[in-house]
């Protein structure tokens, strides 16, 4: 059985496409939509590129009403139906009812080696600690801020020199590597952690 897969972003959709991209031959898993936040993503139009489906469900609209913006979410993701949902970028924090409809089904990127450096600011944060390396992290998402269950990291040392920017650029290189495989493991139904160098 081929697993549907849907992806959840809010800007220009680097992880989407090495996601999709990723999903072919005997790939278990499939793109069934990429669903966005944001109307202008650039993630959108890569998804199209790609004859992936598309949905935007504009936050804006529901004036900080989240538990309506979460309703139309929802719609969009049980009209197609996923086994899995990734997100690959999505800027929006989801509440623990959103979370806990979709608990097992629901992977996450993050920029950092977590349990380091939860939330924002990942990459000023390793270099302001002396960090010797950073990385991303691929975790099941629970109700607590990027504290699921690790499914993947990746190591990048940081360089003499480095700013956010520069540290950011080689994260998410590994990322585009890293969850890419995370996703084929847990397709597969393997959820140990892979662990890249």
């Amino acid at each position: 059985m081929t697993l549907r897969v849907a992806i959840l972003l809010s800007g220009g959709g680097s992880n989407m496409a090495a996601l999709a991209d990723s999903m072919h031959g005997d790939h278990p898993a499939r793109p069934c939509l990429v669903l966005s936040n944001n109307p202008v993503a650039g993630g959108l139009g890569l998804a199209a590129d790609r004859d992936i489906p598309t949905a935007c469900v504009d936050h804006r609209r529901f004036g900080g009403d989240r538990t309506a913006f979460e309703a139309a979410l929802h719609a969009e993701l049980s009209a197609v139906a996923p086994d899995l949902i990734c997100l690959a970028g999505f800027m929006r924090i989801l509440t623990p009812p959103f979370i806990d409809h979709w608990r097992g089904r629901m992977l996450n990127v993050h920029p950092s080696l977590l349990p380091k450096y939860r939330g924002l600011d990942t990459h000023a944060r390793a270099i302001a600690a002396g960090d010797a390396e950073a990385g991303c992290t691929v975790h099941e998402v629970t109700a607590a801020l990027d504290d699921g269950p690790i499914l993947g990291q990746a190591r990048v040392p940081i360089a003499p020199g480095d700013d956010p920017a520069t540290l950011s650029a080689r994260v998410l290189r590994a990322e585009h590597e890293l969850y890419p495989a995370v996703l084929r493991r847990v397709a597969d139904g393997d959820r140990r952690p892979l662990i890249l160098p």
